[in-house]
């Protein structure tokens, strides 16, 4: 009796947990197919989590960077740290900060559950080119190609876009 009643225990711990494995995994799928719809909707937040500049050592950051698309406009405010090949004259502003309307967007599927998504503002007067490199959980990296600065890459995560 008394084996009975510990094989039932444990016939009942091993159910439970299958059972909150398989939600778990209903929740990822679901989680995918969110990142994916934010992605083809133009409607998404990249946060800034560490920023790698060229011939640099990774630093985390602490405050709250991103990139903001949402259907027709990109807003940008990252941090820049690398060499910059000109100044702009008056201005006392670093880093990369700023708004596009006018933009190219393309989505590309890759292997291994990513998808890209490159950005080339023609409204910007540094930046060239953003590639967004987002898994299917979310986690991301940000290539920024200026014309006038070192390249500068950053990792953080895709998430829904909500108010600043």
């Amino acid at each position: 009796m008394k084996r009975l009643f510990k094989t039932i225990k444990y016939l009942s711990l091993v159910l439970l947990t299958m059972g909150f494995a398989n939600s778990s995994h209903a929740q990822e799928k679901k989680s995918e197919n969110e990142i994916k719809s934010l992605l083809d909707s133009k409607n998404f937040v990249f946060k800034a989590q560490s920023v790698s500049p060229t011939g640099g050592s990774v630093r985390q950051l602490n405050t709250d960077y991103d990139v903001r698309v949402s259907g027709d406009t990109v807003q940008t405010f990252l941090p820049y740290f690398g060499r910059s090949y000109s100044a702009p004259l008056g201005s006392n502003e670093g880093g990369i900060k700023f708004t596009s309307t006018d933009f190219d967007y393309q989505l590309t599927e890759r292997k291994k559950d990513r998808v890209e998504v490159l950005i080339r503002p023609k409204d910007a007067k540094d930046v060239r080119q953003m590639l967004l490199s987002v898994s299917k959980n979310g986690y991301a990296s940000l290539q920024v190609l200026s014309n006038n600065r070192q390249p500068i890459s950053f990792n953080g995560h895709v998430t829904a876009k909500k108010g600043r």
